[in-house]
């Protein structure tokens, strides 16, 4: 790629990459919001000492207002949204030998959460539309040691949970459903997670529904979540949420739907205001019935189209104030050792090369900082476009 200073002067200079003034100059806004009802939940919690409880009363209201609100007889809250796919893998029973299906294209902690038990990846690609597992591709990865699939809703995408189910049902399978990228979003008419025989989620410090850490399993199995329970005790609860990390997300949880409704009228009204410009083709498939929770927005970079690659790209939209990075960097360069492939892995390999995110706090700001950000797109398209 041309270094900087072979840069054509007059097309570059006015980037704030190289000295220009910053389309948003304050930056992107931070996250976790300030939020009253987070601070009144702190403020309560101190007040009456349930914060330093090993037993007190937010985790176990957490946990039947997540199952309330999944349509599910039960839920189990832990450490990471990352041990809670581990977590599932075991109360499903899944054990060293077994193979688990994963898209080539996923966050590695799903990876690594099938390597814990022992237990073998077996990699399908995606759908290009979605940035989730291709549905059409999954029976054919199906062996003598297959058990379970795990399923993630990526970066504004939504997988073909139907299908999936019914592919399950009929060959023997358990599903994984990652929901951690889209919590309260809709699937196919049901809440994100539940078409799974678990559903994840994650309360990570950039999440939609933020403790710093924390994460959660949803399920209407009753022998799954008795499982889940008694690997978690280990003379205590070895991977809990604390009282006080439940006590933050409570309030959050109750805004959750709107606030996913925001962010999809202005994920919606961003994509439109880009549209056209080429070298970025949006992601943004989705099964009837269904909505994402946008905590990515996801754009396919098409380096022929530009003058500069990726990281250079990014670079000069990071500079104009705008919180957007690479996407994950999947597993199709994973030795035959640690996985199996089941058949060509083109779109994973695609994705981990050319996938842009948008973090997702901008889009709960106003019409008008959404303009801001389509300027700050359109300006280094201008002058860095092929």
């Amino acid at each position: 790629m041309p270094a900087e200073e072979q840069l054509p002067d007059a097309r570059f200079r006015h980037l704030a990459l190289f000295g220009g003034e910053a389309t948003l100059p304050e930056g992107p806004p931070s996250w976790p919001l300030p939020d009253e009802s987070v601070r009144r939940a702190f403020e309560a919690a101190f007040a009456d000492g349930s914060w330093g409880r090993y037993h007190g009363p937010h985790v176990e209201r957490l946990e039947s207002r997540l199952a309330d609100y999944h349509a599910v007889p039960f839920t189990l809250t832990c450490c990471s949204g990352t041990f809670a796919v581990e977590l599932a893998l075991r109360a499903l029973k899944v054990s060293p030998g077994d193979e688990v299906i994963l898209a080539g294209y996923d966050f590695s902690g799903n990876f690594r959460g099938i390597e814990s038990i022992g237990a073998r990846p077996v990699l399908v690609d995606i759908d290009p539309c979605s940035s989730s597992l291709d549905d059409t591709m999954v029976e054919q990865a199906i062996g003598p040691q297959t058990q379970a699939i795990v399923v993630s809703h990526l970066h504004g995408g939504v997988a073909r949970m139907r299908s999936l189910r019914e592919i399950a049902d009929r060959r023997g399978l358990q599903i994984v459903e990652d929901a951690c990228q889209t919590p309260g979003g809709r699937v196919e008419g049901r809440r994100a997670g539940t078409w799974g025989d678990v559903g994840v989620l994650s309360f990570g410090g950039s999440k939609l529904l933020t403790a710093g850490r924390g994460g959660a399993i949803v399920t209407a199995r009753e022998d799954v979540h008795q499982r889940a329970k008694a690997y978690c005790e280990q003379g205590n609860n070895a991977f809990p949420l604390s009282e006080l990390q439940a006590a933050v997300i409570l309030p959050q949880l109750e805004l959750l739907d709107t606030r996913n409704a925001a962010r999809r009228k202005n994920a919606a009204f961003l994509v439109t205001c880009l549209r056209g410009l080429d070298g970025l083709t949006p992601i943004e498939s989705a099964p009837h019935d269904s909505a994402a929770g946008y905590f990515k927005l996801a754009w396919l970079f098409d380096e022929d189209n530009w003058t500069v690659n990726r990281e250079r790209f990014l670079a000069a939209m990071q500079a104009e104030g705008v919180a957007i990075d690479a996407g994950f960097r999947g597993f199709t360069r994973r030795g035959s050792g640690r996985c199996r492939r089941a058949g060509e892995l083109t779109n994973s390999a695609r994705a981990a090369e050319r996938t842009v995110l948008l973090h997702h706090p901008v889009l709960l700001a106003s019409h008008a900082t959404i303009e801001r950000v389509a300027a700050a797109f359109r300006k280094v398209h201008q002058a860095l476009r092929n």
